[in-house]
This record gives structure tokens, C-alpha cells and sequence, in this order.
């Protein structure tokens, strides 16, 4: 159904005083608002639906009973304790995804891209129950869904032909994860996943949390098949932390090639990892995006989804306390992450998509630095979220 909503005394991206209109669901020139519902900002910040463009939707444990942490602090422990859990807390990935998607809806996060596990003891039973929530949530909260071979794909025998029934079964990308590292051959990994990608037709995802040298010689591979494959725009590196390490040449070089070649970045803004040059990536013609990664997991505790919290880890992570840095944090959880996920009609221009977030402050620095609470989230006109309490009728509670 279409709506119309007039939005009086609110600030677009932290700039002056303005009203937006939206009509049919659009943003509109603000003409013919006679009978139109209104609501007045009070001079909030309003920011386009919030993107998280990284996490975990299936392995959440939001409102599960405390999961009490004693897994080591290699990747590899954290694999196997990830792998024994889903078998012994029976993990249902459709409801657990249900849960952090209304609880980061009240947050502003209208736009999730999360990997789902796809393995030799799940098939892809992940990838069909967050599909199912997907389809549920269309056009209150966009989904899209990741084939992850977490486990490894090359390294347990079946899983490649999984990856290629979970993209029949609706995921939207491909992924992959440390070709090195876990796989062993990154020659033999990222062929098969661009090569699935390209029978698919769908964009790549890739995991890269190899170091140094060896995740720099994996980033000139995924630029070599993302140039042969004519793929530019449609892959994306999810950590990279490589690129946090190098020698500043090396780095040049590497960015120079990857802006080349349009592939995009994530930064969770790891504590654990080397601070990502976001700047020098962005300055370069990089498309950088962000996520919460996991949220309240087996691997970690952490987070709560709030992708302008996100940005103010962002900021504290790479040493940023100007104002105009600061909102350039929040433009990455926002146009970045858009771009990213190649979202159309973002934004507040006429005939874009009528979907905001409204955060009770002044401008974006004040809204990064404070993260105020009790928004309101309107999408497509409707007011889905006001002051932080989310429509029933829109996100029923599981």
C-alpha cells in the first residue's frame, strides 16, 4: 500500500531545517500535502534506513539462555565450538535471525546482508530458514543472504556442491573465507567460488582475515579474477585486515587495484586486528561498508546491531574526533553500506525510496559520538518504530 507522510523540522545528514515529503512510499518535492499525516522531527538528525552489511543472522543467540564462553582464541577453536553448539543448544536459525532482525529494526537498520553457514552437518538448512524470514520481513527489513562455508570448503569434501544448492535455494551471494589459512590453496578456493558465482550470476562476499604478505598475495587474486570475469562492482572483501598491516607502498598499490577494479570493503572495526586505512580507501574511490559481524554469539558477547554505534567504533578505532570524521564514519553505515550492497533509490532525493531514520540530535557528529536512543524509523512512509518501540503489527515478537 502507499503512503504519504509529511516530516516537518528535520535535519537530512545533520544539514539545516528542512521537511521532507514522501508520497507513494517516495521522497517527493514537498507540493500537495494538504490531508497528508505529519509529524514533527523537532530538529533531529534524519539519516536514510541504516545498513549492516556484515553479520550473522543464523548464529545469534539473542533471547537463548546465557552461553557460557570457554572456547580458545584461534579462529579454528572458535570453528569447532561454533560447530558443536549448533548441535547441542538446537539453534533454530529462522527464529534467531526473527530476533536480531526487529532488534536492530528499532535501531534504524532497515538493510542486512548476513553470511549463513552452509557445512557438511547443517546442508543448507541455515540458508532455507533465514530465507524464510527474509521473505517474511520483505519490504519492512531487506535481507540478503551469504552462502558461507565457514568450516572450510575445499577442506571438507561435499561442501562446494552445497554452496551450489544453497544459491538454488535462494541465496543471494556467494562466499568464501581465508583461502590460505583454512582452505590451503588459494588458487583452488577463490576459482571455485568465482566460478560458482559466474554460473550463478550473483556477486561475491569473501571472508579475508589473512595477515600481512599472505593476505596481500589473496587480495591481488580476487582482483585478478574480479578483472577477468568482468565483475567489477559485484565482490566484496568482508575484513581484510592485511590491508591494516602493510607497508604504506604496498598498501597504495593495493587499494590503486582494487578501486580499479570497484571491489568494495567491510570493516567491523576489530579491536583484534589492525585498524583498516578507511580513509585512504574512500579517498581512492574504495567503496567502504560496515558491519556488527556476530552479535551476542558463541564467538563473542558483544554488540546489540546498532549500526550508529557501529560508526562511533569506527571513529574510536582509526582515531577519529573531528566532527567532519565523524560523519564520514556515518556515511559509511549508510551511502557506503548502500553502495556496497548495490541498493538503489537510497537517499533523500525526489523519487528515492521514503525510508529514514530520525536520532534526537543536532548533527551527525553529536549523533556518532552520543548514539541517542528512542528513535523513530519510517519506511516507504510507514511509521514502523516511534521512539524506539517497534510496531507489533509490522515485527511481531516470536
Amino acid at each position: 500500500m502507499a503512503h504519504d507522510l509529511l516530516i516537518r523540522n528535520v535535519r537530512p545528514m545533520g544539514g539545516p531545517l528542512t521537511d521532507l515529503f514522501i508520497r507513494a512510499g517516495r521522497f517527493a518535492e514537498a507540493a500537495g500535502m494538504s490531508g497528508t499525516e505529519e509529524i514533527d522531527a523537532e530538529g533531529h538528525v534524519a539519516l536514510p534506513g541504516l545498513v549492516e552489511a556484515h553479520t550473522h543472522l543464523d548464529k545469534t543467540l539473542i533471547g537463548m539462555p546465557w552461553y557460557q564462553n570457554t572456547t580458545g582464541p584461534t579462529r579454528g577453536e572458535r570453528i569447532l565450538a561454533d560447530r558443536k553448539a549448533k548441535r547441542e543448544l538446537a539453534i533454530d536459525a529462522g527464529r534467531q535471525a526473527a530476533r536480531q532482525i526487529r532488534q536492530t529494526l528499532a535501531f534504524g537498520v532497515t538493510h542486512i546482508r548476513s553470511h549463513v553457514d552452509v557445512d557438511t552437518e547443517i546442508g543448507i538448512a541455515n540458508v532455507e530458514g533465514v530465507a524464510a524470514i527474509r521473505d517474511r520481513f520483505k519490504g519492512i527489513v531487506d535481507v540478503q543472504i551469504v552462502a558461507f562455508p565457514q568450516s572450510g570448503m575445499l577442506v571438507r569434501d561435499g561442501t562446494l556442491a552445497l554452496m551450489d544448492e544453497a544459491m538454488k535455494a535462494g541465496a543471494d551471494l556467494v562466499g568464501g573465507i581465508d583461502p590460505a589459512t583454512i582452505e590451503r590453496n588459494p588458487v583452488e578456493h577463490l576459482d571455485a567460488i568465482f566460478e560458482l558465482a559466474d554460473r550463478h550470476a550473483k556477486p561475491i562476499d569473501i571472508h579475508l582475515h589473512e595477515p600481512g604478505a599472505l593476505g596481500a598475495f589473496c587480495l591481488e587474486l580476487i582482483t585478478e579474477r574480479t578483472r577477468a570475469l568482468g565483475m567489477q562492482g559485484r565482490v566484496m572483501v568482508s575484513h581484510a585486515y592485511c590491508l591494516g598491516m602493510l607497508d604504506p607502498a604496498v598498501q597504495g598499490a593495493l587499494i590503486e587495484a582494487m578501486a580499479a577494479e570497484k571491489i568494495a570493503v567491510m570493516s567491523a572495526g576489530s579491536p583484534a586486528a589492525p585498524a583498516l586505512p578507511l580513509q585512504r580507501l574512500r579517498r581512492a574511490g574504495v567503496v567502504v561498508a560496515s558491519g556488527s559481524d556476530g552479535i551476542q554469539g558463541i564467538w563473542e558477547p558483544w554488540g546489540r546491531g546498532d549500526m550508529l554505534e557501529r560508526a562511533k567504533i569506527l571513529a574510536q578505532r582509526n582515531g577519529l574526533t573531528r566532527d567532519v570524521d565523524l560523519a564520514e564514519m556515518a556515511d559509511i553505515c549508510t551511502f557506503g553500506g548502500a553502495a556496497a550492497l548495490g541498493l538503489g533509490d537510497y537517499g533523500f532525493a525526489p523519487g528515492c525510496k521514503g525510508d529514514l531514520v530520525l536520532v534526537a540530535a543536532g548533527g551527525l557528529a553529536e549523533a556518532v559520538a552520543l548514539t541517542p536512543l528512542n528513535r523513530t524509523v519510517i519506511r516507504g512512509g510507514r511509521i514502523l518504530v516511534r521512539d524506539g518501540i517497534v510496531r507489533e503489527d509490522f515485527a511481531p515478537i516470536e
